[in-house]
């Protein structure tokens, strides 16, 4: 007589269950935010009411200030709640433009990465089933230069966070390619919104916040890092030539 329901009848019941329960704590995390009218903190003029209350809690408890800072920028990044320049600028104010962007940067891509194996865990495997062998050709070739193409999304000022966080997570790129890339991506564009941050008593609106040169530089960059991508393709295209 059977103990038990089979080995894998149970590990596909214990899978599923988790991700039910991953499922839920994103779920519940980002509708609680809401709930509890998260919006109404993370804007601007917030920000700019408890400048010194924030200073002073700073002063008073560094390394707290740091952790927590961390805590609520990764879990924002994670649940992909809208107000990443908001935090960003906060950042900046509280802690200077360096050590500014070297929590962002850091939270940033651990709450990139959380989100990235949430959603790979949860949704990849069906997803690429059902694109059948279109997403196995779109799969090849992003794995070709996952890195500059990474890269470039993230540098990219155009491409929304949350989904340049998603989308990744569907094909089979190796989570170190995609943390490495989001690491380097977004160091440019945090010292923007951090140095940005240092003068936030000067700041009224979010609207034209940053430059066009900015936003030109930045897209240079985005073109830089996909540089290896066409040295590539025109050495393959002169050898089938040869």
């Amino acid at each position: 007589m059977s103990d038990g329901p089979p080995p894998a009848a149970a590990a596909s019941r214990a899978g599923r269950a988790a991700r039910i329960a991953i499922g839920a704590v994103f779920a519940g995390g980002l509708a609680a935010f809401f709930t509890l009218g998260g919006p109404d903190w993370l804007n601007l003029a917030t920000l700019k009411a408890h400048r010194d209350a924030l200073l002073a809690f700073a002063d008073a408890h560094f390394v707290a200030a740091m952790a927590l800072a961390f805590l609520v920028y990764a879990a924002a990044v994670a649940l992909s709640i809208p107000g990443a320049v908001v935090l960003s600028l906060a950042t900046g104010f509280v802690f200077g433009r360096w050590v500014g962007t070297a929590l962002v940067v850091a939270a940033a891509t651990t709450g990139a990465a959380l989100v990235f194996l949430a959603a790979r865990y949860l949704f990849a495997d069906a997803a690429r089933r059902r694109l059948g062998a279109l997403g196995e050709r779109i799969n090849a070739g992003f794995n070709e230069s996952a890195f500059s193409y990474l890269l470039f999304l993230r540098l990219v000022p155009l491409f929304p966070f949350f989904l340049v966080n998603l989308a990744p997570a569907f094909t089979t790129v190796p989570l170190r390619t995609y943390v490495l890339a989001t690491l380097v991506g977004i160091i440019p564009g945090s010292f923007v919104f951090a140095n940005l941050g240092q003068a936030l008593g000067r700041l009224d609106s979010l609207q034209g916040l940053v430059s066009p040169q900015v936003l030109g530089g930045l897209g240079l960059l985005a073109l830089f890092a996909l540089v290896p991508v066409i040295v590539q393709k025109l050495r393959a295209r002169g050898g089938r030539a040869a």
